[in-house]
């Protein structure tokens, strides 16, 4: 899609906001999204009610796969499910495709949560046929990450998986749902965010100290599928639970 092309449309939108609508069009037009937004949560829940439980792995839909993430990704999803998990993902190409290939190839649960965007997003070959969802709202998409996932796996990404990883540190630290392991992947990668964290955030007093502890950063796909493992075994569960 050419940058002209895009600019337009962005222009189209800003214009059509600032359009004069009568009641009776905003009426019509809310209430259709309601009812596409109802039926994205009823298509979500019901097929992934009985999924059993499952790891989300987030990263770059931009990384190829002769990347040294992807196949880091790929090893991570092998390891959860010989571990016991299934893996979910945002479904589409680069660390979600490889993580939907990692459980794939181990015959695992593989979950897709694909998002329909005018750019870069197309599902993956690797996601399960009945475990494939397609999602308009992101705001929905979040709500089933956040739902059916027992832990989330970090890959090095933009900003839709930095949006993913503190919507899902600020949902803990608010204890809107109970914690779970949330483990970042390449400390080169996040080094530097999570050192502006501390030395910002915590110095101004607008996180607190213990806030420090609801994340791991690791360099290993072994240590991450170990702090998963580690987290669950001190409450002495396991994977069927």
């Amino acid at each position: 899609m050419s940058e002209k092309h895009v600019n337009n449309q962005e222009e189209e939108k800003i214009i059509e906001a600032f359009k004069d609508k009568d009641w009776n069009e905003i009426k019509s037009s809310d209430s259709w999204a309601i009812f596409k937004i109802m039926s994205e949560f009823v298509d979500g829940f019901e097929k992934l009610a009985k999924i059993g439980p499952c790891v989300s792995i987030f990263g770059s839909a931009r990384t190829k796969e002769d990347h040294k993430y992807f196949k880091m990704a790929e090893d991570i999803a092998a390891r959860l499910v010989r571990s016991g998990y299934g893996v979910i993902t945002g479904g589409g190409p680069g660390i979600m495709e490889a993580g939907n290939r990692g459980a794939h190839k181990q015959g695992g649960k593989s979950v897709g949560l694909n998002i329909d965007l005018p750019f870069e997003q197309h599902n993956n070959i690797y996601i399960d046929r009945d475990k494939l969802i397609n999602f308009d709202y992101f705001f929905v998409r979040k709500v089933m990450f956040v739902k059916y996932s027992q832990g989330f796996i970090v890959m090095p990404g933009g900003f839709g998986t930095l949006d993913e990883l503190f919507e899902a540190i600020t949902l803990i630290q608010t204890k809107k749902i109970g914690q779970f392991p949330i483990v970042l992947v390449g400390k080169e990668y996040w080094g530097g965010l999570f050192d502006w964290v501390k030395n910002v955030l915590l110095t101004e007093k607008n996180i607190n100290e213990v806030d420090l502890e609801l994340f791991k950063l690791v360099d290993t796909a072994e240590e991450a599928v170990h702090e998963i493992d580690d987290f669950y075994s001190k409450y002495l569960l396991s994977p069927n639970f």
